[in-house]
């Protein structure tokens, strides 16, 4: 059978369909393919070079010295129980050309309980090395030693609270290298190497037990923010796609950070981030426990779940304006653009809104956004009918009618 028979066993009517089926497809490919021309990816490649195998020993070594500072705790609550300490190795003194900064810590008070003035008759001094950008310099805390020769009595100023007990870092050295690492993306070693720049090198290891030993550290403060997030009536959440290196498969494992924030109307602004090694809904239902409220989220089905069990779903107006807009940065899309005016009029009402009290923000959302939601909605209502099924646009619309509930309830809730 040649190709003029076989379209011969066409109606007019199939042809047409067929004909429209083939243009929604070669629409949606050309779309998808525009999108990812306009991303920026890194490289594809997952072979396990030798950085990657540098950020694995640094996880490693961090999980490690936060395992060993949890413990070290837990031998303190329970000393039967604990092991004797290994020999710890001796430690190098700090270079002596390192400039250095005295600060004094004395007694409030060096009259004796029985009424004598005390005289100093030493002191301790424990050197901290500190770090400022591409300088290294060392705080030395000198405490005096006072003493009552009458009754023998010796008063010395307490040792200050360290982050790491008995180390030689300061809050700002430690700082520092949190900062590189988790808000520069600077890997440890390659710290390493800035540091020994500086003039002092200090191993990537040191430098993994540090971070470990902060995460400890950080943890009780990390509770009582999500604590307090949680007494907040309106949640956001998202969730990104982390690589992930797995030991000894030599490829990385799609991880996720989920987010958790409050919403730029709340008088406290905070985000808490829960790694987890899956997309699973139930690691949304772990972190909000019995946590009740209205959550801003997109059409992930992972919290399904959460809204069959009391939580309010509120849609996010971002992720359905950017479907519309990815047609109109793609492809001039003129129904984009006018989907696009129409919530750029919804935008505009909620900068307004914004700063009004929430009676007033409901009031101004009912008298101006609402008949513009009425318009879109009944203009994705006639499109949905002209558009062809299956293409970029008529995925769009759809994805905005199915969430219209969600997507609308900020008009009954300031």
């Amino acid at each position: 059978m040649n190709f003029a028979t076989a379209i011969d066993d066409y109606t007019k009517e199939q042809l047409i369909q067929l004909l429209i089926h083939q243009q929604a497809m070669n629409a949606k490919l050309t779309h998808e393919l525009a999108i990812l021309k306009r991303q920026k990816f890194a490289a594809t490649s997952e072979a396990y070079t030798g950085e990657q195998q540098r950020e694995l020993f640094e996880t490693l070594d961090t999980d490690l010295a936060a395992v060993t500072a949890e413990m070290e705790q837990l031998a303190l609550t329970n000393p039967l129980q604990a092991e004797p300490a290994k020999q710890q190795p001796k430690r190098v003194r700090l270079p002596a050309e390192l400039p250095r900064t005295d600060i004094h810590h004395e007694p409030d008070s060096t009259l004796c309980q029985c009424g004598c003035q005390m005289k100093r008759i030493g002191e301790d001094v424990a050197e901290k090395l500190d770090y400022q950008p591409g300088v290294f310099t060392v705080e030395r805390h000198v405490r005096g030693k006072w003493v009552c020769h009458q009754c023998e009595t010796l008063v010395q100023a307490p040792v200050p609270a360290q982050i790491i007990d008995k180390g030689i870092p300061t809050s700002g050295l430690l700082a520092q290298v949190l900062v590189a690492k988790y808000a520069d993306h600077l890997p440890l070693y390659r710290q390493s190497g800035i540091f020994e720049r500086s003039g002092l090198a200090i191993p990537d290891s040191t430098l993994s037990e540090w971070v470990g030993r902060c995460g400890v550290a950080l943890q009780p403060l990390v509770d009582a923010l999500k604590q307090e997030l949680l007494t907040q009536p309106v949640l956001h959440a998202d969730e990104t796609p982390l690589p992930m290196l797995k030991p000894g498969h030599g490829k990385t494992h799609r991880a996720y950070l989920w987010s958790y924030c409050s919403t730029p109307l709340s008088s406290m602004r905070s985000v808490v981030f829960d790694f987890a090694e899956s997309r699973g809904g139930k690691h949304a239902e772990q972190f909000l426990g019995r946590w009740r409220g209205t959550l801003v989220c997109d059409d992930f089905p992972g919290y399904k779940a959460l809204f069959k069990s009391g939580i309010t779903e509120a849609g996010c107006m971002a992720h359905a304006r950017r479907k519309f807009h990815e047609l109109w940065a793609n492809h001039s899309s003129q129904i984009a653009g006018e989907v696009l005016d129409l919530y750029a009029r919804l935008y505009d009402v909620e900068r307004e809104a914004s700063l009004l009290d929430p009676a007033q923000r409901l009031a101004i959302r009912q008298t101006q956004a609402k008949p513009v939601v009425d318009a879109l909605h009944q203009w994705l209502l006639v499109q949905r009918q002209r558009v062809p099924g299956g293409g970029a646009t008529f995925k769009a619309i759809e994805y905005s009618l199915n969430r219209w509930s969600a997507l609308t309830h900020y008009l009954n809730d300031p």
